[in-house]
């Protein structure tokens, strides 16, 4: 009788260790995909903000006295530069996608820069860029969905908590950006 409730203690020792060994590397690997997408991220990012000085010069050439417009893509551009973690990444995301939606409305008032080749490339490079970037934050937000609903999961929210891993933010508008995001863009000529 001693040696089947040793037998027992042991099967349930066991049990544990292989729980709690299955659940850490799950948790660890799920938090390796969201770090690995936010790379994703900050490369697409970079590639972008390389784009930009090439762009406003050449839409500089054309509209030399939209100065605000150029300005404020400048600023927006160092702000994503400067950010730090999602959130922060996200609010100057939005704001250098509205600064670029300017400076493409400015382009939209000159027909030789439109016809201009290296305008032209700037732009499909810019487009895919952009669609590279919303791969990779749906890839992240995927990631971050994961890694949340399992450290949610009873109870994988024991492990989690023993092991200290935390809940991540999406990459996201708050509802003043998304509102903002929608609204079509004013170019005053």
């Amino acid at each position: 009788m001693e040696l089947l409730w040793l037998w027992i203690i042991i099967g349930l020792a066991v049990v544990i260790a292989i729980f709690l060994w299955a659940t850490y590397n799950g948790l660890v690997t799920l938090r390796i995909r969201v770090e690995e997408a936010w790379s994703d991220i900050t490369v697409q990012l970079k590639r972008r903000l390389d784009l930009i000085p090439n762009l406003v010069n050449t839409v500089q050439g054309y509209a030399k006295h939209e100065k605000s417009v150029f300005e404020e893509v400048t600023k927006a551009r160092s702000n994503v530069l400067n950010a730090q973690g999602v959130k922060d990444t996200a609010a100057a995301e939005n704001q250098f996608e509205g600064a670029l939606k300017s400076l493409f409305a400015v382009a939209e008032a000159y027909p030789d820069l439109k016809a201009s080749q290296n305008f032209v490339e700037l732009q499909n490079e810019l487009v895919d860029t952009e669609d590279k970037i919303q791969a990779a934050r749906r890839f992240y937000n995927g990631g971050v969905r994961d890694l949340n609903t399992k450290i949610d999961l009873f109870p994988n929210n024991l492990v989690a908590g023993m092991f200290g891993f935390g809940k991540r933010d999406f990459f996201e508008l708050d509802e003043a950006e998304q509102a903002k995001a929608e609204k079509p863009v004013e170019v005053k000529l």
